[in-house]
């Protein structure tokens, strides 16, 4: 590895290992670099943890290398604040980094260039853009948050093989995806900070929504969501009663409370909320990314308001029994304006990934 491109890419994958683990913050990943190899690494592990550009200097200090010269090859713009730890760009002044090249600048509001000015009023060279659209990708629901104040929306979509969501209405729901699809579906929910279903959901399949399997470290679980504008969730479901995890209850009027401490209520008072209010109230409380389950009304709702960003469709070859129910296809996603970018096999399943142009989300 000799280009900067090369070393811009480890720092990428360096900032795959904060992944489900440093919400609200991005996954950020750094090396330091002399006479063409790198000397030190570092990456963003947790929420409260050293940033990516610490951890680096402070691998250079544990193998005993000089940090003063090299180069820093970091994919986010370094801080010019305190939040939880000091300012990265005080670290990179005091290890003595000569040159900075920076994958995409942070449109936070409290930083907003504020990194790379600080550096360059110091000396230090700056450059910037490198590998940038691989960056701002692999941040994409922290640069989604900072530009439109509302979480980037995420569907999720399992069916049978001829596209039913549903067997028998009169019975719990039916698992039909295989276990692989189901830890995927758990990897779906570590990686969003809020997950949401309606009302019809929770009276049916009493979910808990919850993170399964994958270590989310100690940033906050999920909150649960749930559209429920008449007050129908039921009094001894798991999402009012296990206390796992936050849960928001959002309703047209106030039904008054004695919930546990867990559970809250926002009144939105329309019989019919709008998904874009719900998007903004969750914005407004740092939700950077949203994953929507369930069920096909909530899906309707989010597509025909053009307001999903990415969707995730799994496709068994398992056929539902019982009466016919709900159909679901990629022509829903389709007319919604999303497109495919990838299809895999997961086990038997068929798993296709779909996306929404970046300039067509909706502001």
């Amino acid at each position: 590895m000799d280009d900067g491109a090369g070393f811009m890419r480890r720092a990428l994958e360096l900032a795959e290992s904060g992944r489900h683990r440093v919400m609200p913050n991005p996954m950020v990943g750094c090396v330091l670099v002399r006479d063409g190899g790198i000397v030190a690494e570092g990456w963003h592990d947790h929420v409260g943890g050293l940033h990516a550009e610490q951890m680096a200097i402070a691998d250079a200090e544990a193998r005993g290398v000089a940090t003063q010269g090299t180069v820093a090859y970091v994919t986010l713009e370094p801080c010019n604040h305190f939040g939880r730890t000091p300012p990265c760009t005080e670290s990179l002044l005091w290890a003595g980094v000569g040159r900075v090249v920076i994958g995409v600048m942070d449109p936070n509001p409290t930083v907003r260039g504020g990194g790379a000015d600080a550096l360059q009023q110091e000396g230090v060279e700056v450059e910037v853009g490198l590998l940038e659209t691989e960056c701002e990708r692999q941040m994409g629901a922290f640069m989604h948050w900072c530009r439109h104040r509302r979480p980037q929306v995420t569907l999720k979509v399992a069916t049978d093989s001829r596209g039913r969501i549903d067997g028998d209405l009169s019975e719990p729901a039916e698992r039909f995806s295989s276990a692989e699809s189901m830890a995927l579906a758990h990897e779906l929910r570590a990686d969003s900070m809020a997950i949401l279903v309606g009302v019809n959901t929770v009276v049916r399949d009493d979910p808990s929504l919850t993170v399964r399997g994958p270590d989310i470290g100690p940033r906050e679980p999920p909150i649960r969501v749930v559209i429920d504008p008449n007050d129908r969730t039921p009094p001894g479901c798991r999402l009012l009663t296990d206390g796992k995890a936050p849960t928001l209850l959002i309703q047209s009027a106030d039904f008054g409370s004695g919930d546990s401490h867990h559970v809250e209520r926002v009144v939105i008072p329309e019989q019919e909320i709008p998904v874009a209010r719900i998007l903004d109230m969750l914005g407004d409380r740092g939700v950077q990314s949203l994953l929507v389950e369930g069920g096909a009304d909530t899906w309707d709702r989010f597509l025909d308001a053009g307001l999903v960003d990415r969707a995730r469709l799994c496709v068994s070859p398992i056929e539902l029994g019982g009466a016919e129910g709900a159909l679901f296809t990629g022509h829903s996603l389709s007319d919604s304006g999303l497109s495919v970018v990838s299809n895999e096999a997961v086990s038997e399943d068929e798993v296709s990934w779909w996306e929404r142009a970046s300039a067509e989300i909706a502001v």
